[in-house]
C-alpha cells in the first residue's frame, strides 16, 4: 500500500483522550478500506465487519445492546476480552444497517476502551434511506483521492517529499516538479489509477478503471434512485457534467437538458453528499468572515481530475500542452487546484470552499478561490506568466481592509514580491507566486507571510 497522509491523523485520533467513534467519509474507491486495513497494524486485534454481508449485518439485528455485540464479536474471533489489549472494530458499509449507526453512540458511552471506525459511501444511503449519525457521539474524517504530495511519494519516495516540504527548489528541480504535477493532474488520484499508471506509464491502461468506476455509480443509480425520473437526471449529470469542471454553472437546463433548476440542484446535492462533486459558491465581500452567496452560480468541482479528463475526453489536450494553464482553456488548472485546496480544507476541519465575485452591478471581477486566515481573506488566482493581468485580484485587494497578501498559482518558480495595485489606488500588497506543486502547502505559506 502507498503511504496516505491520513494515517498520521488516524494515529492522533488513536491516542486522543475522549476519543469518539470515527466516521470515515469519502467517495467510492478512494481507498477507505485499504487505509483502515493498514491502520489496523497498530492494534493488538482487528475486527472487520462488512455490513453488505448478511452474517456481519445480522450481528446488529440480533443484538440490541453494545455489550452483547462486543461479546459475540470477541467470541467469534477467539479474542480473550479480559486480555484483549488495543482492539479496533471497523464497520464497513455501515449504511446498510441503520441499527449499527444508532449503536455508535453506545460504543462511545459504554465501551470507550474500544477503537471504532465506520465507513460507507454508496449512493443508496443518500438517495433512499434517511440516515443520521448520533450528534456529539462521533467524529469525522474525509479521505480524498491522492493529493500531489501522496502521488509524489508513491512515484519517487520520501526524499522528494522532503524537498517539496522544505521549498528549496532550484530551477532544474522546479522543472521536474512541474512535469510530475502535470502527470498527476492527468492521471488523477484514484488509488487504482495511480498504482496502474506508475507501473505501466500508459495512460490508455487507465480507461478500464475509469469506466468501471462510472459503471459502479450507474448501477447504484439504477437500484436506488427514488424515482425513474431522478435516475434519468442522475445519469445525465454523470454522463455530461464532467465537461463543466472548474466552471460556474446554471442548474436550469444543465448540460443541454430540459431539466429544471430544482431537479438538477437536488441531484447534485445527492452527488455532493456522496463526495463525487462539490458546489463551491462565491463570497461577495472582501472582509472576514467568508460567507457564501447562494444566490450566485456555484463552481462545479469533481472528485478527481483523472476522471474529469477521461469522461470529458480531454486527455489528448493534456498530452499536447506542456503548460497546465494552456489545457482545456484553463479549466483543467482550476479543477486540480480546487482538488488540492480541498485536502488543505480538511486539515482545518472546513467543509466549504469559496471563490470571490464583486457584488456591484455591471462588475465582472472574479477571483478563482479565497482562503480565510483569521481576519484575512486571501485571494487566490490561477494564472499564467509574469505579465499576466491580475485585474480581479487587484480589485479584491482594493476592496479589502485587512488583506495585504495575495496568491498567484502558476507554472513559474516560487517567490514572493512586494508590489502595488494599479493607479489610482496604488495599494501595496505582497504577492505569493506559488507553483502548482506547492498548493497543498498554501496554508503554511500564507501563515508564514502573515506573521512576517
Amino acid at each position: 500500500m502507498y503511504n496516505r497522509l491520513l494515517l498520521k491523523e488516524l494515529a492522533i485520533w488513536k491516542d486522543k483522550a475522549g476519543r469518539k467513534p470515527l466516521v470515515l467519509r469519502g467517495a467510492r474507491q478512494v481507498g477507505k478500506t485499504t487505509l483502515i486495513n493498514e491502520f489496523s497494524k497498530q492494534f493488538d486485534h482487528y475486527i472487520y465487519l462488512n455490513l453488505e454481508l448478511s452474517d456481519d449485518a445480522s450481528v446488529f439485528v440480533n443484538y440490541t445492546k453494545v455489550e452483547d455485540v462486543v461479546n459475540f464479536l470477541f467470541l467469534r474471533q477467539r479474542i480473550n476480552k479480559q486480555n484483549a489489549g488495543a482492539t479496533l472494530i471497523f464497520i464497513d458499509e455501515i449504511q446498510e444497517e441503520p441499527r449499527a449507526i444508532e449503536m455508535l453512540r453506545y460504543f462511545y458511552e459504554e465501551t470507550p476502551w474500544l477503537y471504532v471506525i465506520a465507513a460507507g459511501s454508496r449512493l443508496q444511503s443518500l438517495v433512499k434511506k434517511h440516515i443520521s449519525f448520533p450528534v456529539g457521539r462521533v467524529e469525522y474524517m474525509s479521505l480524498r483521492p491522492f493529493s500531489f504530495k501522496e502521488y509524489l511519494n508513491a512515484a519517487l519516495g520520501e526524499d522528494w517529499v522532503d524537498i517539496l516540504e522544505r521549498r528549496r527548489i532550484d530551477t532544474m528541480l522546479h522543472e521536474q516538479f512541474m512535469k510530475l504535477f502535470n502527470e498527476y493532474a492527468l492521471v488523477g488520484g484514484m488509488p487504482e489509477a495511480v498504482s496502474t499508471y506508475l507501473k505501466t506509464k500508459d495512460i490508455e491502461s487507465l480507461s478500464p478503471i475509469y469506466r468501471s468506476l462510472q459503471n459502479g455509480y450507474s448501477e447504484d443509480i439504477e437500484r436506488y434512485a427514488k424515482s425513474p425520473a431522478q435516475a434519468a437526471i442522475l445519469r445525465h449529470v454523470l454522463r455530461h457534467g464532467w465537461a463543466f469542471a472548474g466552471q460556474a454553472i446554471k442548474f436550469a437546463k444543465f448540460a443541454g437538458s430540459e431539466y429544471t433548476s430544482t431537479q438538477v440542484h437536488e441531484v447534485m446535492d445527492i452527488l455532493q453528499k456522496a463526495f463525487l462533486l462539490s458546489l463551491d459558491y462565491p463570497v461577495t465581500s472582501a472582509q472576514a468572515p467568508a460567507i457564501p452567496s447562494y444566490s450566485h452560480s456555484p463552481k462545479l468541482i469533481w472528485v478527481d481530475s483523472g476522471m474529469v479528463n477521461f469522461f470529458a475526453d480531454i486527455q489528448i489536450d493534456y498530452l499536447q500542452n506542456a503548460d497546465l494553464l494552456s489545457t482545456w482553456r484553463g479549466y483543467a488548472a482550476e479543477q486540480i487546484v480546487a482538488q488540492e485546496l480541498r485536502v488543505v480544507l480538511d486539515r482545518h476541519y472546513r467543509d466549504e470552499q469559496y471563490f470571490w465575485v464583486r457584488n456591484k452591478k455591471g462588475a465582472n471581477a472574479e477571483v478563482d478561490y479565497v482562503w480565510q486566515y483569521g481576519q484575512h481573506i486571501i485571494p487566490i488566482e490561477v494564472k499564467a506568466g509574469t505579465n499576466s493581468h491580475l485585474r480581479s485580484l487587484h480589485s479584491f485587494i482594493n476592496n479589502s481592509q485587512n488583506t495585504n497578501i495575495a496568491v498567484r498559482v502558476w507554472s513559474g518558480e516560487y517567490f514572493v514580491q512586494e508590489t502595488k495595485t494599479p493607479a489610482p489606488f496604488n495599494k501595496p500588497f505582497r504577492l505569493i507566486n506559488l507553483p502548482f506543486y506547492l498548493v497543498g502547502s498554501i496554508d503554511n505559506i500564507v501563515e508564514e507571510e502573515i506573521k512576517k
